[in-house]
Parts: structure tokens; sequence; C-alpha cells
């Protein structure tokens, strides 16, 4: 069988059915020697392979495999029929892509911005299909979750990224009168976005964060859609080639693929055409795709495994136990687990108090019905994630094994163990179990407990719950350093998984909940960075500068920095 694409959670063809179904093993094809993508091809097995977007049309892909997605409700396989595209076919879309990116080098950021409202007004139109589509591929629930949290989050954030484009002040132009050089951040080239499976909106290749950020610094895009929704990107991708057609730009702006080999994946990263990638998924395939780029000097910007530790302390317990067992469960049993920012690890004092929380997290977990996973290869590696924790030390103290029936299930698990065997095992117990998990650590005081957070890992975020009051003061004040310097985003008195489209939100972290601590996957305009090259002109004439850097504000209202001071002037 053919290893799909590198990503966190089901990367790989259903070939078991669990019904009567066919199964959807990756199918070979024979006969497929074309050169080009305008042959047809009649001697297929199947006649309904979806075709890939390749330097602006809807073409028959070159791959011999394909595969199919499952309703993870039921394990069936649904019907369509997706292409594996062989190194020729994504070749190609590099290569289309960079002539767009010639093209559109030097262009306003105001036709990006208003491609994006386009690519939004669209998708909203759309909105019934979409969310139908991504709701058979991955069980999410259509409300609140696809209709009213994630694609209207999509939507606001291609919005806001198109104002950010459109105001220009993400360029950070910087002027030196005296010395007479002048430097901007400008795009960086085609960039390939690699999608997760766990959010088939709002980080999608086609559609999601990255992409936004991507097009609005004025590159153009390779969206690698992931194998649980391919529907949902087909989707996506069918509104947003309109949305350039209409806004006249090139064609190969924006593309799709919806799946390759590993090495092609590898071959992608690092293609010497290629200015960037975006890529959220597990550590290990991540870092197999950082290897490929790094060897090639392409950079490639990582959200990688977090299990965003959560601290309560003891005045906190003892204040509003109840409450905090409520809010823990909501947290992490929200999605069945499947977040990023999932609050897979819990830390206490041990005690009475602490006891005593454990049992009413314990009793919420075990009345909350399981809920959905996204697919077979999240089930298994949850529970095999599982599994490894026990041999590490950990016990479970609820649920732990998957579920029987048609639904792809596990049991809403509860594992905890003692600091002593914690800080004997610290990395072991800090691998990321993606689902309906979380850890309790018990430390035998506020010590060890300090002694615990300095073995912690990189995530994306931490947690401090305190006493209202002061009780807990002393304690914060020697464990919030400690913790600051391991999260991207420090959080008091709140649960980690919202995720606000804010330009002052951090997506990102120290490694390994990401491949670079200074970058953020989500906020316009600073994910917009990470897609952006920094150039500088010296002594360069003022008509063959970059209108941000002349001396007159190209749109009045774009902040530059001039002689040190920030000015619209």
């Amino acid at each position: 069988m053919l290893v799909g694409t590198l990503h966190r959670g089901y990367n790989q063809a259903h070939t078991t059915p669990r019904s009567g179904i066919a199964p959807a093993a990756i199918q070979q094809f024979g006969g497929w020697g074309a050169d080009e993508h305008e042959r047809q091809f009649k001697d297929r097995p199947f006649m309904n392979i979806e075709k890939v977007l390749i330097d602006g049309s809807w073409v028959e892909s070159l791959g011999r495999e394909a595969f199919q997605a499952v309703d993870p409700q039921t394990g069936r396989t649904l019907s369509e029929f997706y292409p594996v595209s062989p190194w020729s076919e994504v070749d190609r879309a590099v290569q289309a892509a960079s002539v767009a990116a010639w093209r559109v080098r030097g262009w306003s950021g105001e036709r990006f911005a208003a491609f994006l409202e386009t690519f939004a007004e669209r998708l909203e139109k759309r909105a019934e299909e979409l969310i139908a589509t991504a709701h058979a591929e991955t069980a999410l629930a259509v409300e609140p979750r696809l209709k009213s949290v994630e694609l209207p989050r999509t939507v606001n954030q291609l919005r806001q990224a198109a104002a950010a484009a459109r105001d220009g002040s993400w360029v950070q132009a910087t002027i030196d009168t005296k010395a007479n050089i002048r430097s901007m951040y400008a795009p960086i080239g085609p960039v390939a976005v690699f999608g997760p499976n766990n959010f088939p909106f709002a980080f999608n290749g086609a559609a999601g964060g990255d992409f936004a950020a991507a097009v609005a610094a004025g590159n153009p895009v390779i969206a690698k859609g992931h194998t649980s929704h391919p529907g949902t990107s087909r989707l996506l991708a069918e509104e947003v080639h309109q949305a350039v057609l209409e806004s006249d730009l090139p064609h190969g702006f924006v593309q799709l693929i919806y799946r390759t080999s590993h090495a092609d994946g590898e071959r992608l990263v690092s293609h010497a055409l290629l200015g960037a990638t975006g890529y959220t998924g597990s550590r290990q395939a991540g870092l197999r795709l950082k290897q490929a780029a790094d060897r090639a000097g392409k950079p490639i910007y990582l959200e990688l495994s977090s299990i965003n530790p959560v601290f309560v302390l003891p005045g906190a317990l003892d204040e509003r136990l109840e409450d905090l067992a409520q809010e823990f469960a909501t947290s992490c049993l929200m999605g069945t687990g499947q977040f990023c920012t999932n609050p897979g690890l819990v830390l206490l004092v041990g005690g009475e108090t602490a006891e005593k929380f454990v049992a009413a997290a314990q009793q919420r977990f075990a009345q909350a019905p399981a809920g959905t996973l996204l697919g077979e290869g999240v089930l298994r590696n949850l529970v095999d994630s599982v599994e490894s924790l026990v041999a590490s030390g950990a016990r479970v103290v609820s649920g732990g094994h998957a579920q029987s029936g048609p639904a792809i299930r596990c049991e809403n698990t509860l594992l905890r163990v003692d600091g002593d065997t914690f800080l004997s095992h610290a990395e072991a117990l800090q691998a990321e179990a993606f689902g309906n998990e979380s850890l309790f650590v018990i430390a035998k005081d506020a010590e060890q407990l300090l002694k615990i957070a300095a073995k912690l890992e990189g995530n994306l975020t931490g947690c401090i719950y305190s006493h209202r009051g002061a009780l807990d003061d002393a304690l914060y004040d020697r464990l919030a350093p400690i913790l600051r310097s391991r999260v991207g985003r420090l959080l008091n008195d709140k649960m980690p998984t919202g995720v606000a489209v804010s330009p002052a939100m951090n997506h990102g972290g120290p490694f390994p909940a990401t491949g670079h601590p200074g970058f953020t996957a989500v906020g316009i305009p600073a994910s917009m960075h990470r897609f952006a090259a920094l150039e500088c002109f010296d002594n360069v004439r003022a008509i063959r500068l970059p209108p941000a850097l002349r001396d007159a504000n190209p749109t009045g209202k774009m902040w530059r920095l001039v002689d040190g001071t920030w000015t619209q002037g």
C-alpha cells in the first residue's frame, strides 16, 4: 500500500471495509503514460476520479493510484475517488506557481485583498454544501462547530488578511534617509500549504490561515489536500478558482493536489522554485519534511505536537473544584479532543483536594458520550499512545479502549502518574495522544511541581489556574517564569482550546510545538511574515524603488519606520 502524504491522523487509504461497500484501497490504474494532462484516458477502471486543479484548469490526473474518504460515523467509504499525484504533476504545479509569482510581483496589496474578499463571499454563498460535505468526511458537528464556528472563522480570517494586504503596513517599510538605505518585506514566492485533518475549513490548504497569510503577502499557493476530507478541499478549490478568474489573477495562482507519496512530498518542499512551506500535522511527518527542506535551504513553518499543560494550584481547587472539573472536561472532550490546543496534561499538588478533583473529572469523563474520531488512523494512534503512556508508568483512571460499532470512537480516557515517575520518564510521558485523552500528574509538593514544570517540552499553550485572591500568588510567581519559556501562549484561569483570530494571537511556540518559536500560524499580520523575504535597497534611485519605500506614502495609511519614528507621513 502507498503511504499517503505526511499528516497527523488519518494518512492512509482505507483498506479494510467495515461494511459491505467496496474497499477504498488505493487502486492501480493501467495504461497511464501520457506526458500532458489533456490526453483522454479511456481505460480507467473507475469513471469518477476527481480532477486536480493545475495551472488554471481542472484536469485529469496522471496518477496511477486513487483513494477514497471514509465517513467516520459509519465506517463506510464515500463514493468519490481522488487521485494520488505523481511527481510530474507536482512539478508542473510548482512550475506554474513560479510563473504566476513573477507575474504578480510588484502588484499592490489591493489586488490580493480584492481576491480574498471575493473568495470569502463565494464561500458564504456555498456554505450549505461545504458544511454538509465536511460533516460527512470528518463527523465534526454541523452545529455549532462547522456552521457557527469554523466556517465563519475561516471567512473572517480571509477578510482580515485582505485588510492587511490593502493597508500594507505588514511590509514594515524602514527608511534611513541619511544613509539612503531602505528595506521592506516582500513576497517569498510560491508557497505549498499542507493542511491537517482536524480543521477542514480553518486550516485547509485551499482556504485556511496559512493560505490566507501566503496570499495576502502576494504569493501563489499550491494546496495539498488532506486524505480525511478531499471532497471539502475540492469544493473550496472550486470557489477559489472562480475567485481567481473573477479577480484576473494568473492561472497558476492557486492550485490543488490531493495526495502524493512521502518521497514526492519531500521533493515538493525542497523544490528549487518553491518559496516556502506551511505545514500542520504530526511531529514525525513534519520533521521528515523539515529535513528535506533544510537540505535545500527552503523555509518550512511547522505546527507539530502539543500537550498544552494546565497547572491547577491548590488555592484554586479549594475555591472552585467542581467548576474547574467541569471546565476541564468540557475543554478536553470538545471535538473529541482533536484540537492542537487540547489540554493533554494536568498538573496538581497532591493531597485530599487533588484526589477529589481527579475523581470529579473521572466522573465527567465516564458519563460523557464518546465522540467520533476523524478516522481509523486517529483511533489507532490514540490507542497506541495510551498504551505507550501506561508502559512508561501512567495508570488508566477511565477509558483507554476503542469502542466497538460502526462509528470510529475511543472511550473518554484519563490517566494519572505520580511526580517521581514523571520526572524519571519525562520525555515518554509527554508524547501526544491526539484525541479525547488527558494525563494527570500528581506532584508530592509545590517544589516538585516546579521541577516538573522545568522538564516540560515546548508547547503551543500553558495555563495556570490560581486562587482569585492571593493564596496562590507566591507559587504562581515562581511557576509562571518557568512555564513562560516553554509555551507560545500563557493563559490564566482559562482553558486553551479557543484560538482567537486576533492580531495579538500567537499560535506557535518552542519545539516540538512548532519548528521555530518566532512565528505564529494564526494572527494577521504576524503570520504573513513567514511567507515573506526581507529586501534591502541601498542607494537605489527613487524611481526604481518599490512604492512602499519611496518618500511619498503610497496609501496614506501605511505605517513606516522613517529615521527611527513610526509614521504615516
